[in-house]
């Protein structure tokens, strides 16, 4: 059958269809297509048959003709001109015929020798309606498949374009874009365009250039997997980017806290406050401890045990002649009170 459907209710169609033979018997239709105006339908039938319909009587054909194609052989494409008087046919008896639908009777000009192996080879006119094409079919090293160009009152064959070396089932003259669109039996598809006539469509990227790839050249570490290896031999595999940063998160190493600033002057080489001067390069490095002591003796002798046990600087000269350090007595401090009156210090 061929049927009908409303777009906007995908489960229920509007209107059926049903060729016939000339003994009123059933035949499988292999192609339908709407004229340009949507009021005819056409199926191009197994018997050979093109059979039109008006698309608000189902019953009975409109036109037909019986014996537009060799019996038993796909129709593959119907088409209809843009002026909407004439059919073009591509039939499965490897010929391209175009009628005149008001005396279906005899083709109006017929193409033969255009091989198809496919029931959906196409065929489809030019936006001016002058130029008919279709594309041809060759088995798998026979040569390549072409794109035929016929004018459309004549007949004549205006050109033939080799496409590739399979077989051109899908073509599409868009009436727009004014660019022909190819597909081949090898998956290939190729858009034809003309840089003055065509618009947009492939005019948009031919003009892009192609971007260089660059090859990121990175060194991949390949993980040997032993799945029944023992504990001690199990090589660790390589983790996700998220479970290693979690895996980080809890290292205490990794994830240091960095230390917070030096409140005061500082101390032990750590300064709160210091520029780019010599001075403060100085503190920094010799660690200048600025610990008050009242009492400068004692001061010193923190290190005297240090500098017994590594004399640097006074104890080597007085080795030989002193070798047994002498340090003066501590002497009691007398009370101001017996002295003089002009001894005293002045407060």
């Amino acid at each position: 059958t061929v049927r009908t459907w409303d777009v906007n209710n995908e489960k229920k169609h509007k209107s059926v269809f049903k060729p016939r033979s000339v003994q009123g018997k059933r035949v499988i239709p292999t192609t339908c297509t709407y004229s340009r105006d949507g009021k005819l339908i056409a199926a191009g039938c197994q018997d050979g048959s093109i059979q039109i319909w008006d698309r608000n009587m189902s019953v009975h054909t409109k036109f037909h003709c019986r014996q537009a194609h060799a019996p038993g052989t796909d129709t593959s494409c119907l088409t209809f001109s843009y002026d909407g008087t004439v059919l073009a046919s591509r039939g499965g008896d490897d010929t391209l015929k175009i009628w005149d639908i008001r005396q279906f009777k005899k083709p109006l000009n017929s193409a033969e020798r255009l091989p198809t192996f496919f029931p959906m080879t196409d065929c489809c006119f030019s936006p001016d309606d002058k130029i008919l094409v279709t594309g041809t079919s060759v088995k798998k090293g026979g040569g390549s498949g072409k794109l035929f160009f016929f004018y459309r009152e004549t007949f004549q064959k205006l050109y033939e374009i080799e496409v590739t070396d399979a077989s051109v089932v899908r073509c599409l003259w868009h009436p727009k874009l004014n660019q022909i669109m190819v597909g081949t039996g090898n998956g290939l598809a190729k858009v034809y365009y003309d840089p003055v006539k065509s618009q947009r469509g492939a005019k948009l990227c031919v003009v892009k250039t192609k971007r260089k790839e660059r090859q990121a050249e990175t060194l991949t570490q390949d993980y040997i997997i032993t799945p029944h290896a023992l504990p001690m031999f199990r090589e660790p595999r390589q983790r996700s980017t998220r479970k290693q940063l979690e895996k980080d998160r809890l290292d205490p190493m990794k994830s240091h806290k960095p230390e917070p600033p030096v409140a005061g002057p500082g101390r032990g080489g750590r300064v709160g406050t210091h520029g780019g001067t010599l001075s403060s390069y100085i503190v920094k490095n010799i660690a200048l401890d600025k610990t008050d002591d009242s009492n400068p003796r004692e001061a010193i002798l923190r290190h005297a045990k240090e500098a017994e046990e590594n004399p640097y600087w006074v104890a080597p000269a007085y080795a030989k002649t002193q070798p047994k350090t002498v340090f003066a007595e501590v002497e009691p401090e007398d009370d101001e009170t017996d002295k003089p009156e002009w001894k005293k210090r002045k407060i």
